[in-house]
């Protein structure tokens, strides 16, 4: 194609022909790009069915089974075993409540800083160090939980000669909580805007003011959710406990004596238990579980909500 002109003919514009050329293939593959379309969101909306069908079916029978169980009794008596005379006598999970509040209280006091410092290190690090660091972070996001409960036992229990404890618990819980809140931490201080870090150096202060007293604030609705997506990990989780805590059927608060949880007592009233009352007793606390982790779920989302209004 030219263009002709007083002066003769022109080259036609490269950029048009290209751009007339990419039009024409586009309207040639329409057709066919509508039906894959419609093919693919179909898909999805069967994989969101199936997805719905089945968490529904999940909530249904946890509350089908388990709602019944719950009373007053059921949170502040500990674990009885069952007689031939008293066969309902199978008492609460206050044991198993005080556990988790303490193994996941130490999981979170060692895990949040730890890996919201981390990840700020790695939000303003571009180095082999620091590729090194994100690269062991992935790895681990992805690892059987278990491996790390059999980690804690063979390197604490085994070669230290420690006790089954809360502690070791919480150690185990960490772990997968590390990880997660690094990843996720780092996110949210890459998304603070440079201007921001920049604008606090211009005033003379330090880079740890500046960390501390600004950018987090700044992030603060990302990392909580960073925390919620590691705790949401860590309270459910039963293989790494099963190594390392043992196991108490009275309520305690000590870190350092034998605990329970309230994953580890759904898992001993399914398996474990001595009769079918017990393993149904355990959907009051499967029951009470899903409520605290829905209740974490909408709680710390709505907060962070109300943080991004704030500073905006």
């Amino acid at each position: 194609m030219s263009v002709t002109t007083g002066i003769g003919e022109l080259p036609a514009d490269p950029i048009l022909e290209r751009r007339a050329l990419i039009q024409s293939i586009a309207r040639g593959s329409l057709a066919r790009r509508a039906v894959v379309s419609r093919l693919m969101l179909g898909v999805c909306g069967l994989a969101f069915l199936a997805a719905s069908t089945v968490l529904v079916w999940i909530v249904y029978l946890l509350v089908a089974k388990g709602f019944h169980w719950i009373s007053i009794n059921f949170f502040t008596q500990d674990p009885l075993t069952p007689t031939v005379f008293q066969q309902n006598l199978l008492g609460g999970i206050r044991n198993a409540i005080r556990g988790s509040i303490v193994i996941d209280g130490i999981a979170l006091v060692i895990a949040i800083p730890v890996g919201i410092v981390a990840g700020h290190l790695l939000a303003v690090s571009e180095n082999v160090f620091a590729n090194a660091v994100r690269s062991t972070a992935e790895v681990m996001t992805g690892l059987p939980s278990i491996l790390f409960g059999i980690f804690v036992y063979e390197f604490m229990i085994i070669r230290f000669h420690s006790h089954f404890s809360g502690f070791l618990g919480g150690l185990a819980l960490t772990m997968i909580m590390v990880p997660v809140i690094m990843k996720a931490s780092e996110i949210s201080f890459r998304a603070v805007p440079a201007s921001i870090r920049e604008a606090g150096l211009s005033l003379g202060l330090s880079k740890g003011v500046v960390a501390t007293r600004i950018v987090t604030p700044a992030a603060a609705p990302g990392l909580l959710t960073a925390v919620l997506l590691a705790t949401s990990r860590a309270v459910g989780e039963t293989a790494p406990l099963i190594w390392v805590i043992g196991n108490n059927y009275v309520a305690t608060w000590s870190p350092y004596k034998q605990q329970t949880a309230i994953p580890i007592a759904i898992y001993n009233g399914i398996l474990n238990g001595a009769s079918p009352l017990q393993q149904a007793y355990a959907w009051g606390s499967a029951l009470f579980l899903v409520a605290v982790v829905l209740c974490m779920n909408l709680g710390s989302r709505l907060l962070a909500a109300f943080l991004r209004r704030e500073r905006h």
